[in-house]
């Protein structure tokens, strides 16, 4: 189809999987297709946005026929922060969890992501690859600069996370209410952090497997967006 909590879980949940996508053309499909196949044991939808993507990505998503995916489209690019508060709009289940649209997160992590909000301990998990997940070895530069920002983040937020920077982060709707994402690009890591540690959500790390890309396999993310986010978490733990 194209188009204050008393920290009780519900007897029912709804997953709704946020999916941004900018010029995937060559995992998309997988990723959708990986996704409706993750046995969570709820109610799943599929919440994808392209984003004005330029390699073909919109053509094969305009293709998609299924009740469970529902894809939109923007007409210029926003960067993820602007696909995710899109997505978010559109999504109607009370678990809301981001999907990266490129195969570096595999969603058979899905179960033990969820655990903690199913079971009511949890308002947020975040995932992390620093805490027994099995992971491509890659860029020691890139490792490096996440330890330096998630660090930074934790000295704001009095929160003690290995992977500030982690594509898996899950929501309960009621976490989120009341946050509006303002930032576009990968602002969105540190924005959503700094905002659920201001409200006071119960936050929960859980280890998860990672199979990078290189830049020549389409890997977006550079070393602006690591300057970028000192900004971002100066900005939302301080001025908002």
């Amino acid at each position: 189809m194209n188009h204050e909590t008393d920290h009780q879980p519900p007897s029912q949940h709804k997953l709704s999987v946020l999916i941004p996508v900018y010029n995937e053309k060559d995992t998309v499909l997988e990723v959708l297709d990986r996704v409706k196949r993750a046995p969570v044991g709820l109610e799943k939808e599929l919440v994808v946005v392209d984003d004005a993507s330029t390699d073909g990505t919109t053509d094969l998503l305009r293709t998609v026929d299924d009740n469970v995916v529902h894809v939109y489209f923007h007409g210029n690019n926003t960067g993820k922060g602007g696909a995710v508060r899109t997505a978010m709009q559109q999504a109607s289940g009370d678990i809301l969890l981001i999907q990266d649209a490129d195969l570096e997160y595999d969603p058979k992590d899905y179960p033990a992501l969820l655990e903690p909000i199913v079971s009511g301990r949890a308002d947020v998990v975040i995932g992390t690859r620093f805490l027994g997940g099995a992971h491509r070895v890659l860029y020691y530069r890139h490792y490096l600069g996440n330890r330096i920002i998630t660090s930074i983040s934790n000295f704001f937020t009095n929160l003690n996370l290995t992977d500030m920077e982690a594509g898996y982060k899950v929501f309960t709707r009621e976490a989120l209410d009341g946050i509006s994402i303002e930032s576009d690009r990968f602002g969105l890591e540190p924005e959503l952090i700094a905002k659920v540690a201001k409200k006071g959500c119960r936050i929960y790390e859980v280890p998860i497997g990672y199979s990078g890309r290189t830049y020549d396999e389409g890997k977006k993310i550079t070393w602006k967006d690591g300057m970028a986010a000192v900004w971002w978490i100066l900005k939302y733990n301080l001025f908002r």
